[in-house]
């Protein structure tokens, strides 16, 4: 932009002033004139919305500070909402109503998205303003706009990785020092990896949001939370990550959205995954995310970084901030499209590799009348491994390829079995690229 230029000011109001909003504005003031420069606008921040008034709250001069959300979208002197309030009402009627106003929003709120994002994405073209919402998806990683533009005329075969720093943390921990999950949990939670209630990371509640998200932008469809099976990492031991390992593999929680293309399906899941030692995935530490993105043309790329924490989620924000004042500037939007209901292919259609433990009792027969189940059911066993001898043996089977409903009848008849102490967390394998 040339010094003599005019600038166009675009005047910005912001719901949710904790880690992400905060962080946000402070980038804004920081960022003021970089992005000027760049683009030829000029942010400025006119209300922030609290929750607490109370709090110490460090504002750019000229910034109003409200508690009632409306004010800030129905305010003349706001062009444009960021919304990182977070949770379904009332950021679901507030998001409708400023695109109703036509003015862009901008939001990092994946468990609305994942709820009720083909409401809002209808709502958003309708009135020709931008929603964006990188943020929402893997905090800081460019995800959400490769895959809407640069990528929406490849077809998409598969998209799967690490969507949540807090698992990946514990299962580093779990394989690199043998921690078992209680330790590695409660080391997440002292360094603010892990909330004081896990639960929606380590049952892959979070994971399940961020995938149906992924999802419906790579297939062009409706996937909601509730059509992701979600499995976590809580049934874990550090003994199944050392024998996966034996047999050349890293276990991640994984979401994973691929399609079927016999039936033209779409299968959406979360679950703790066997990865080749090979793949980029196996090799990814501690909090970091990565997602491997395979098209039919392009083969595969791999997005990775910070997946969470205020400052890279910000940093997200401000981008999808910056390309809608642009945008807003130029009398334009970016179309997110037709979203049509996806028939998705349940769980129990899958077909992978499976490995499963099992603790037994120590006696003649045992392995005879366990692999007399796997025949039962079709289930070809790949290798099997013994783990501990006497009253603390285990038996550890890599299957061929099998289909999943066939895996979890094998595991009701070994839970039926007197040889059989325990039934093991049940592992799937992700195959490579191809």
């Amino acid at each position: 932009m040339s010094s003599g230029a005019q600038a166009h000011v675009v005047r910005v109001g912001v719901l949710g002033h904790g880690v992400v909003g905060s962080a946000f504005v402070r980038l804004v003031a920081q960022q003021s004139d970089q992005i000027l420069a760049r683009s030829g606008v000029r942010l400025v921040v006119t209300k922030v919305c609290v929750r607490d008034p109370e709090k110490t709250h460090q504002l750019p001069r000229g910034a109003e500070l409200v508690t009632d959300p409306s004010v800030v979208v129905r305010s003349a002197d706001v062009d444009l909402v960021v919304e990182v309030m977070g949770g379904i009402e009332p950021a679901s009627a507030l998001i409708a109503e400023a695109l109703g106003k036509h003015k862009p929003v901008v939001t990092a709120n994946k468990a609305l998205l994942a709820r009720q994002g083909a409401e809002l994405f209808a709502a958003a073209d309708s009135a020709s303003t931008d929603l964006l919402f990188e943020a929402a998806v893997c905090g800081g990683i460019p995800l959400i706009r490769p895959l809407r533009e640069s990528l929406r005329g490849e077809p998409i075969l598969r998209v799967m990785g690490i969507v949540n720093g807090t698992t990946n943390f514990i299962l580093t921990k779990m394989s690199e020092v043998g921690a078992d999950y209680a330790d590695a949990l409660g080391e997440a939670q002292k360094l603010g990896f892990a909330e004081a209630d896990p639960t929606a990371d380590v049952e892959g509640h979070d994971a399940a949001a961020k995938i149906a998200i992924i999802a419906s932008i790579a297939f062009g469809t409706v996937v909601r939370a509730e059509d992701v099976f979600a499995e976590g990492i809580s049934k874990l031991t550090a003994a199944d990550i050392t024998i996966a390992r034996k047999f050349g593999f890293a276990v991640k929680l994984l979401g994973v959205a691929e399609l079927d293309a016999a039936t033209t399906r779409i299968s959406v899941r979360v679950h703790p995954a066997l990865v080749p030692l090979n793949n980029p995935l196996a090799s990814v530490r501690e909090s970091f995310n990565a997602v491997l993105v395979d098209g039919k043309s392009s083969g595969s790329l791999m997005f990775y970084g910070r997946g969470a924490g205020g400052e890279p989620t910000a940093s997200a924000v401000l981008g999808d901030v910056i390309d809608a004042a642009i945008n807003l500037r130029k009398g334009t939007h970016a179309p997110l499209g037709v979203f049509s209901r996806a028939a998705l292919k349940p769980i129990s259609e899958v077909n992978c590799e499976y490995m499963i433990g099992l603790e037994v009792i120590d006696k003649p027969g045992v392995l005879h009348s366990v692999t007399g189940v796997f025949a039962r059911n079709g289930v070809s066993i790949r290798a099997a491994e013994q783990d501990g001898i006497g009253a603390d043996a285990r038996l550890v089977f890599l299957t061929h390829e099998a289909n999943e409903a066939a895996v979890q009848n094998c595991l009701r008849e070994f839970k039926s079995l007197d040889v059989v102490k325990h039934v093991g967390a049940l592992l799937r394998v992700v195959a490579n690229s191809k």
